[in-house]
């Protein structure tokens, strides 16, 4: 049905939108630095005032009021969009190519935990739960690079569309990124200073954009996806059952 092909686009602009809305408020309240200011004339080096700004990182940006709620409300309703695409990806894959069940099963669950991640990270404030949160967002980032690994190979092995050709090298420089980004933000992140701090916030949007334009990509799949496909992760597939030997 068509109809699918919004889900992906309807993931990725929720995303996009809403993260980039919570930025937006945020500079404009003067709560996170611009991301274009490499000096950080005005950032804050201890106490926090009216008149400094935090390094402009996606959580940072919602860690104050009022964008914190709409943080919040963008991170939740995209975890929970992810989780459905989790599903829906390997329903079709079961679908049309059930013989690589086990590996779209394995992406599955690291799917599923980055959106549990992701959904923790949503709803520890950085600023008065910061354990919590950067452990969910840490979980989210590295169970997001293996999920699109598998998905990138399961886009090499099934052939469900007809356009592997262009989604598969695409994916497959995606996958590189998202994990060569993922590795620089997490070495950044680790470092004191403006400038290392500013850096991992420009690898941190880039890593939101890059999954976002990954997730746009698979709405040429969504377009050979129908409701159908549900049924099979409610019942247990012919080929998939043991033989039944009978004795006369």
């Amino acid at each position: 049905m068509q109809v699918w092909v919004s889900f992906p686009i309807l993931l990725s602009l929720v995303s996009f939108i809403g993260t980039w809305a919570v930025y937006g408020l945020a500079y404009y309240h003067n709560h996170v630095c611009s991301l274009n200011d490499w000096q950080g004339a005005n950032f804050c080096q201890a106490n926090w005032t009216n008149s400094c700004c935090l390094v402009p990182t996606i959580s940072t940006s919602g860690a104050n009021a009022p964008e914190n709620s709409l943080f919040t409300a963008t991170i939740n309703a995209g975890a929970f969009l992810f989780f459905l695409f989790c599903i829906l990806h390997h329903a079709h894959i079961l679908e049309k190519h059930s013989c690589h069940s086990t590996l779209s099963k394995f992406a599955l669950i690291f799917g599923v935990v980055a959106s549990l991640g992701a959904f923790a990270a949503g709803n520890c404030n950085p600023g008065y739960l910061a354990p919590l949160h950067y452990l969910g967002a840490g979980i989210s980032f590295l169970c997001i690079c293996f999920y699109t690994t598998l998905l990138t190979d399961l886009t090499r092995r099934c052939v469900l569309t007809g356009y592997e050709r262009i989604l598969f090298p695409f994916r497959t420089v995606s996958t590189i990124v998202q994990i060569i980004v993922t590795i620089c933000y997490t070495v950044l992140c680790a470092q004191m200073g403006y400038h290392y701090g500013h850096l991992s916030a420009v690898f941190e949007w880039m890593l939101s954009t890059n999954l976002e334009l990954f997730e746009l990509s698979y709405a040429v799949e969504f377009c050979f996806f129908s409701s159908f496909m549900l049924s099979n992760l409610l019942t247990k597939r012919e080929e998939e059952k043991p033989l039944m030997l009978t004795v006369s």
